[in-house]
């Protein structure tokens, strides 16, 4: 019955340049077909077993949702309760659905929020750093308006694990999970993956040109950061049948099928066989030529993976990859499930290939299109050095701006690249195909009345307004001894205002009539007025022991105080 099914291997590996699979067919509830092929790693040449431990991606969501269902079973948690009450620090930028976001919420993508990937991209935050980003992220939907994938809402259900079990994320899954089904090979690292004697490595396209990859880390663990062999992944898929271990429940009837119920719609495929696609918890929600199927796919800088089950027929198929983008798991998926379900086969092999093909010539217009919009007569509107700095945006972290040559560099979060000058104050980082790295992104930089570079935008989240990344206080502002000369009297008008220095050493302002104003250090000799968007003040400093005037800088005006007094 398989026979057949090898050639098709061979031929999707090659179209696709797949270095290394592994599959594993379900039939009847038991492993039909077990097999490795290609090589785990092109540098070593080693071959793919059927214990070779692959990166599964966000197939780790399913056990995440199922992690979660061992709570339900034990009446510790509800699918439906507000994740506040389990984690009172979790905070939304929307205040109503930072109350009202559930465990459910969380687990079928309902929350509102759009991916912010590169909060937990490059992988450089702790879980409770990425947990306080989340109340600085935009959302672009009201609560359960719409299906928005997000594995920052997977980090925070695996923290609810965690809460909820006094164990970490990893040795819950371990103990509760992995364990009790016999896995034999398994990780929740990178570092883990990379340390493992069988452990496959990544593999990436750059055009239609295949490279080996770094490791690259995915920190929201629960989202996608386990790591596993098709043989054991294939006693998940056995389970996920079930709900049971050698014929004993381990989760309840119940709980799995709040795991495989269809909640929210996530779109239509463009492929009649599939049709309307919904999520359940943890599970893709689908048919197949008539068929209820239960899935998840993964994806990462390297690796494909896809899981997916027939319930009806106890069947499934799994396809693990240690390569990405892939069009092989798709095919190899279908062509074993038109075999199990003993249907004439469907040649995806035929629909997929010349898809592949286009999109590869599609990435070269593209290319030259985004060339041929550059306004490359144009220069920046400052000199470069007016560009250096560091600027912040408190989800984000801190990008430095450095002057390197000729032009710009930055540095953001681990990742340090030159600059390309775009056009005007555009400039944008490299395309970087192969490895984990903010490609093709755009910083724009704006400056305010006075002229002065304030802060840069980036597209790190495309379903939202760009970043906005403020900079970072520097110069005379930050020094003690220059705002013990600032404290005085100043004359506008007739009225005296008191700049006077508090308690934590910071500068205040006191206008007759006015409230006192506290000074927030901007950069130079400037301070904005707090409460006060748009309205900002300079000291006037002709020599090093002397502040003699202070200058209003206001949205429609610019005023000059003299110095009347010191304090």
């Amino acid at each position: 019955m398989w026979s057949d099914l090898e050639n098709l291997v061979e031929a999707s590996m090659q179209e696709w340049k797949v270095p290394g699979l592994a599959l594993a067919v379900i039939q009847d509830g038991e492993v039909a077909l077990l097999k490795g092929y290609g090589v785990r790693d092109t540098d070593a040449g080693l071959p793919v077993t059927t214990d070779t431990q692959f990166l599964l991606c966000s197939i780790t969501k399913s056990f995440t949702a199922a992690g979660l269902g061992l709570l339900v079973d034990e009446r510790k948690l509800d699918w439906d309760r507000p994740v506040r009450e389990v984690l009172p620090e979790f905070r939304l930028q929307d205040p109503v659905a930072t109350e009202r976001l559930t465990v459910r919420d969380l687990l079928c993508h309902h929350s509102g929020l759009p991916r912010h990937d590169w909060i937990h991209m490059p992988g450089d935050l702790s879980n409770a750093q990425m947990l306080a980003a989340l109340r600085h992220l935009a959302p672009n939907k009201d609560l359960r308006d719409t299906f928005q994938y997000s594995n920052l809402g997977y980090l925070v259900a695996g923290m609810i694990t965690e809460r909820i079990s006094g164990q970490s994320y990893e040795e819950f899954t371990s103990e509760r999970l992995m364990k009790p089904l016999g896995f034999r090979h398994f990780g929740f690292s990178i570092e883990a993956l990379g340390a493992a004697e069988d452990g496959a490595r990544p593999h990436a396209i750059d055009g239609d040109e295949r490279h080996r990859s770094p490791l690259s880390p995915i920190r929201a663990t629960p989202a996608g950061g386990i790591n596993t062999s098709v043989a054991d992944l294939a006693k998940w898929a056995c389970f996920l049948l079930d709900g049971k271990v050698d014929g004993r429940p381990l989760l309840s009837a119940q709980s799995l099928r709040e795991m495989t119920t269809p909640r929210v719609h996530m779109g239509r495929s463009e492929y009649a066989e599939i049709g309307d696609s919904h999520y359940g918890l943890g599970l893709f929600c689908e048919q197949y030529r008539g068929e209820r199927t239960v899935a998840h796919s993964g994806s990462w800088t390297g690796w494909s993976t896809l899981m997916t089950l027939l319930p009806e027929r106890r069947a499934g198929v799994v396809v693990l990859t240690n390569r990405t983008p892939g069009g092989a798991t798709p095919i190899l998926t279908f062509a074993a499930l038109d075999r199990l379900c003993g249907r004439e086969p469907i040649d995806w092999f035929g629909r997929l290939a010349p898809k592949r093909k286009q999109a590869v010539a599609q990435q070269k217009l593209d290319k030259k299109a985004s060339a041929e919009v550059r306004h490359s007569e144009t220069r920046p509107s400052h000199a470069l050095e007016d560009y250096a700095g560091e600027y912040e945006h408190p989800a984000y972290g801190r990008i430095r701006i450095e002057q390197r040559g000729d032009g710009l560099a930055w540095h953001w979060r681990g990742v340090e690249d030159l600059l390309q000058h775009r056009h005007y104050d555009v400039f944008i980082t490299p395309d970087r195909p192969t490895i984990m790295h903010p490609s093709d992104r755009t910083l724009t930089f704006r400056y305010d009345r006075q002229g002065r570079i304030d802060r840069v935008e980036v597209p790190f989240e495309q379903m939202v307004e760009d970043i906005v990344f403020r900079r970072v206080a520097a110069g005379d502002v930050l020094d003690p001894a220059f705002r013990r000369l600032c404290a005085g009297d100043y004359l506008h008008s007739g009225r005296v205002i008191e700049i006077r220095l508090d308690a934590g050493d910071q500068l205040n302002m006191t206008i007759p009539g006015q409230p006192t104003y506290r000074l927030l250090p901007a950069g130079g000799r400037r301070f904005n007025v707090e409460t006060l968007e748009g309205f900002g003040v300079e000291f006037r400093r002709p020599s090093p022991e002397v502040v003699d005037a202070l200058i209003f800088h206001e949205p429609r005006v610019t005023a000059l105080a003299p110095r009347t007094s010191s304090v």
